[in-house]
């Protein structure tokens, strides 16, 4: 099954190899114009949906690019707009050339105005803001024109830095009115933090305007600088890749060039793991921060790695001597800190309190367990439920079987089974999807054998890609969580057990509405002896899936059996809602048989949907996401610090009916499987998040709708019908 699906990437990566291996085709000794024949070439042959490349493509390119370059109009001017605008009609010749004229113009001219734009920000926030002008100001960029001198441009970061600065300030008076306002209690405070916090107190009591309004311009300051430290970073091949990005986002919003550094990451999200010492990090300035232990790391497991800590040096166990990375890009100081499983690395660190130390780490597989599959008991109505919630369909790329989606909740079910569940919630929500060859294999869990989902290649016959596993890990009741964001594999799971009358699927009015399939190309793999150095990888659209029905899930997702209000309900975050997505259509249906079901799946949503609909904290819900939509789409501010102050205390008002949604809880409780209780006794880290966990889903309406669900699927059992047949 894996085989035949991946057999049309393989003919055309043997079309590839044959072309690049045979012909030399790609041996350009300019890297930029070597990548843009690979991705071009690939594109024109391999991409589900080839777009012509003509004026109109190079209008949108054209377009695009410049407004993820300067997307606040801070940087160019209409002078510049100007000369770049008679290259506009031009960018498909100069794509079919590999001609990086108008990349070079972009470039060159962009770090000159940023280098410009740092004095002008400095110069801004070097004088007082006068918060009792009145002036409004427009967050809606896009209709800003192009400025046409020095004096526009410095006016219009004026503008800009003290609608940034005008929140700071309020932040500053509202502290110091909490502090005129509130005692301070010695409750859960020790003696020195007590006395820390009432020296704090009486500094910023002590304050007048005058000094607040200074400390939130030295705070937007420190934003800025923060900021430009990150662009200083940034290399030729970093603002190329946002070119060739312009690029292939014309073809459809999933399009994707991978620089080298940025395909690392996409494999580590796909896998949930990679070799290291498990620390996240982040760059302050020229200092390399640790900002998080990965909990089950070897730095966590070595205990000796702090938040807080700065890494100054880094040495391997074959070298003698380190490299500092003090300055370092932060991609280039990873670099140095990775490293194969089973090699030491030292790191010099400065400690928080100032010291410096050395600390040798053994480097390991470090795995992200926030990315795997976990699951959950509860007891409703003297009746143990299971709930499993997972975050994304995961697999390792370089070995299927090594550890993927499927294979962790096959697990998790049998391990909930041994529980003695009578029902199981799959928690999809806010899931982006993943690996196609898990969906349906994951699939195949919950019915006998048949079709998961139909897959289309341009030109080539449907695919029906199947479950031929006659064995079920679970046939009871199942309901499946879906909201906006359940997006790609999670549409085909929901789709699929939907049309098999399997699962009853609760959620959004619609999810996400991505009906397609992507495949990362190796661009390395196309060039022999390549002496450009790393050229990355290309994500791109082959295929589109369809629902068992016929039905694309493409812009128009899945619906949900019983319709339930969220937070995103009146915000534009789906595939219809982004850029040159690909269109709806229909296939044929496969052959598959309805599920032979023992509960009456009916007359139980008709009981959920009543529910929903009388449920006063869904009502709260809906006029909060409406609410959000309205805050949201507002575009004009006021500068004037008095009318800022009317709005946002007017905008707080009008929260406070909202804050008893955080206060809902049901009367749930949630325990962690017997496996995990084993483990949570030796990791308080994790053992917090299940916590977190546990907390947040004995307050989620939703979960308890699923599991009122399951308690009427149960008092539904019937004899089991003869499976229905439906073929086309």
């Amino acid at each position: 099954m894996k085989r035949n699906y991946k057999l049309s990437l393989l003919v055309l990566l043997l079309a590839f190899a044959s072309c690049s291996f045979t012909t030399k085709k790609f041996q350009d000794p300019n890297k930029d114009k070597l990548l843009i024949q690979l991705i071009t070439y690939v594109l024109e042959e391999g991409h589900f949906s080839p777009q012509e490349i003509n004026d109109g493509f190079s209008e949108a390119v054209f377009t695009d690019y410049l407004e993820q370059l300067d997307p606040f109009k801070r940087y160019f001017y209409a002078s510049d707009i100007k000369e770049f605008k008679a290259y506009e009609n031009q960018l498909d010749d100069q794509i079919k050339a590999y001609d990086l004229s108008f990349f070079n113009l972009t470039h060159e001219r962009l770090l000159k105005r940023i280098s410009e734009s740092k004095e002008l920000y400095k110069d801004v926030l070097s004088k007082p803001f006068d918060f009792s002008v009145a002036e409004d100001f427009s967050t809606d960029y896009e209709k800003l024109e192009y400025v046409d001198s020095k004096k526009a441009m410095k006016e219009r970061w004026r503008q800009q830095l003290k609608f940034s600065t005008i929140a700071n300030y309020d932040d500053l008076l509202s502290d110091q009115e909490f502090a005129r306002t509130n005692d301070i209690t010695t409750n859960d405070l020790s003696d020195v933090e007590f006395e820390k916090l009432k020296k704090a107190n009486t500094e910023i009591l002590k304050k007048s305007t005058k000094d607040l309004e200074t400390e939130a311009r030295e705070a937007t300051q420190r934003s800025l600088d923060e900021l430009y430290d990150f662009i200083d970073d940034r290399q030729r091949k970093d603002w190329f890749a946002v070119y060739i990005n312009a690029i292939v986002e014309e073809f459809d919003p999933h399009t994707y060039y991978f620089a080298p550094e940025d395909k690392d990451r996409f494999d580590v999200a796909m896998s949930g793991n990679f070799e290291g010492i498990g620390a996240r990090l982040q760059k302050k300035m020229d200092a390399t921060i640790v900002n998080e232990i990965i909990s089950g790391g070897p730095a966590w497991r070595q205990n000796e790695l702090e938040v807080g800590d700065q890494i100054m040096k880094v040495k391997q166990e074959d070298e003698d001597e380190s490299v500092n990375i003090v300055g370092m890009r932060l991609d280039d100081a990873i670099k140095f800190i990775k490293g194969p499983k089973g090699t030491n690395v030292t790191l010099t660190l400065k400690k928080v309190d100032g010291t410096i130390e050395d600390i040798t780490i053994k480097r390991d597989i470090v795995e992200l367990e926030e990315t795997y599959a976990k699951s959950s008991t509860v007891i409703k109505d003297d009746k143990k439920y299971g709930v499993i919630n997972l975050p994304k369909f995961y697999v390792d790329f370089e070995d299927y079987n090594k550890r993927n989606a499927a294979s962790d909740i096959k697990l998790e079910l049998e391990r909930l089974k041994a529980e003695g569940v009578e029902g199981i919630v799959l928690d999809l929500r806010n899931n982006g999807g993943g690996s196609l060859q898990t969906v349906v294999d994951m699939g195949g869990l919950f019915i006998e054998e048949g079709p998961i989902v139909q897959v289309k290649t341009a030109g080539e016959p449907k695919e029906v890609l199947n479950d031929k596993d006659k064995s079920i890990v679970w046939d009871g009741p199942l309901v499946i969580l879906v909201n906006e964001l359940s997006a790609s594999a999670s549409e085909i799971l929901a789709a699929a057990m939907q049309d098999y009358k399997r699962a009853i699927v609760i959620g959004s009015k619609q999810t996400y509405g991505k009906g397609t399939v992507q495949n990362v190309l190796d661009l390395n793999r196309m060039v022999r002896q390549n002496s450009e150095g790393d050229m990355g990888a290309l994500k791109f659209t082959t295929q589109k899936f369809y629902r068992i029905n016929g039905g694309s899930t493409q812009l128009e997702g899945v619906k949900s059996d019983v319709v339930v209000p969220d937070r995103y309900s009146y915000i534009d975050i789906g595939e219809k809602d982004q850029e040159n997505p690909l269109a709806w259509d229909k296939i044929q249906a496969a052959d598959y048989k309805v599920w032979g079901s023992y509960y009456d799946y009916d007359t139980t949503i008709a009981k959920s949907k009543e529910r929903m609909a009388n449920n006063e904290q869904l009502k709260l819900i809906d006029d909060n996401a409406q609410w959000v939509k309205r805050i949201r789409d507002r575009e004009m501010y006021s500068l004037k610090y008095e009318d800022y102050k009317k709005t946002l205390e007017l905008n707080q008002e009008e929260s406070k009916r909202f804050e008893k949604l955080s206060d809902y809880k049901s009367n749930l409780t949630f325990q962690s499987l017997p496996y995990e209780t084993t483990l949570m006794s030796q990791d308080s880290v994790l053992k917090e998040k299940r916590v977190r966990w546990h907390t947040s889903l004995s307050k989620d309406v939703y979960i308890e709708e699923a599991l009122n669900v399951l308690n009427d699927l149960k008092m539904t059992y019937k004899i089991k019908k003869v499976a229905t047949s439906v073929k086309n």
